[in-house]
């Protein structure tokens, strides 16, 4: 049967204890629902709970919850288990104390995401170069996120999702692994050096069908086109600073977003997305859709991504064409006019100008 996770919004008045004594009531019915509840998260400062169900549907579970105590879910979504466990540490209830009748579980499901984005050029040296780089690359980055007691979701040649309890660990390990990176290959020409970092905070549940999607999708965006090298929510850096009462975030070291910037990056990438390939991805309908001046889309831009807005639209095409090559969805001419390019050649020569290799 599929595995599901709940987001319940709890009233101030309720503490951990009622949840926990709700929890008992559904293990007492559950069995009437074809329903399993496997564990949960209380978190009485969020004032939110989560509930991971073994159930045959979503209906199930709010039967379920409909009939132990009333009170229904806001929103579920289906989810693997191996995925929540690297998020969240866990897939079971923790020992309760032995002079403990109810198990009362104050553990927030609140983390802190970071996604680690290498340059391409890393991935363009000779063979042996790579091969040894690579390998110290990684040893590194690994030690750093066990040092600060960060969990890895996902990990590949070219990207890492991280989850951690505490922002001052994750932005520690952030400022550990970028000065790891500047000094382990000295000789490395300066745009092999290229490591970007994004930093974004939330619950596993929102109003989207993926676990923490939002937090997710905003460190994933902030890496990949945010110009800084380490680059944090304006609620992470709320967070970092309430937790270290001495402390602020060095402007120099890192970018933080304002709100205004987290919305625009949202929905310069929601319409990229939309259009990168069609004959219509340009400046103008850019202008058009997102209701700015010309101007003013080019300042924002230039200064969310370092690039002139042609350039990132070349660039981010070029990207998808990389991804197109990698996964061999067609010859060259045919990626080339996929990706939105009117020639061939035109697009060998953007692509050997970015990334400095031939498509071929």
């Amino acid at each position: 049967m599929p595995i599901y996770m709940d987001r319940h919004e709890i009233p101030d008045e309720i503490k951990p204890e009622h949840v926990a004594r709700m929890h008992q009531e559904d293990l007492k019915v559950q069995h009437l629902y074809g329903c399993r509840g496997i564990t949960y998260w209380c978190d009485s400062e969020r004032h939110t709970a989560f509930c991971l169900i073994e159930a045959p549907n979503k209906e199930a579970i709010q039967r379920m919850h409909n009939h132990a105590h009333g009170t229904l879910p806001h929103h579920i979504i289906e989810v693997d288990t191996r995925v929540v466990e690297s998020f969240l540490g866990r897939i079971e209830d923790p020992e309760k104390s032995a002079n403990s009748e109810l198990n009362i579980i104050d553990d927030p499901a609140f983390r802190v995401i970071m996604v680690l984005h290498t340059a391409e050029h890393l991935h363009r040296m000779e063979a042996n170069q790579l091969s040894i780089f690579s390998q110290k690359f990684h040893r590194s980055i690994a030690k750093s996120i066990r040092h600060f007691e960060g969990s890895i979701v996902q990990e590949n040649d070219k990207v890492y999702l991280v989850s951690f309890r505490s922002v001052t660990n994750a932005v520690l390990c952030a400022l550990k692994i970028l000065e790891n990176f500047k000094y382990l290959f000295p000789k490395v020409e300066s745009e092999f050096q290229r490591l970007q970092i994004g930093i974004a905070s939330g619950t596993p549940v929102t109003d989207q069908e993926e676990i923490f999607h939002e937090s997710v999708t905003k460190a994933y965006q902030m890496a990949e086109f945010v110009k800084d090298q380490i680059v944090i929510t304006t609620a992470v850096k709320a967070q970092y600073e309430n937790e270290n009462r001495n402390a602020i975030i060095d402007p120099v070291c890192i970018r933080v977003l304002t709100p205004n910037e987290e919305i625009f990056l949202g929905a310069l990438l929601s319409f990229a997305r939309k259009h990168w390939n069609g004959p219509k991805f340009n400046i103008g309908l850019m202008s058009k859709m997102l209701g700015y001046s010309r101007s003013q889309l080019y300042r924002k831009i230039r200064k969310l991504t370092g690039k002139a807005p042609n350039t990132f639209i070349r660039e981010y095409r070029l990207n998808k064409a990389l991804e197109l090559l990698r996964h061999q969805k067609g010859n060259i001419s045919e990626i080339a006019f996929e990706s939105g390019f009117s020639s061939a050649p035109y697009f060998t020569k953007c692509f050997q100008s970015t990334f400095h290799i031939l498509p071929s």
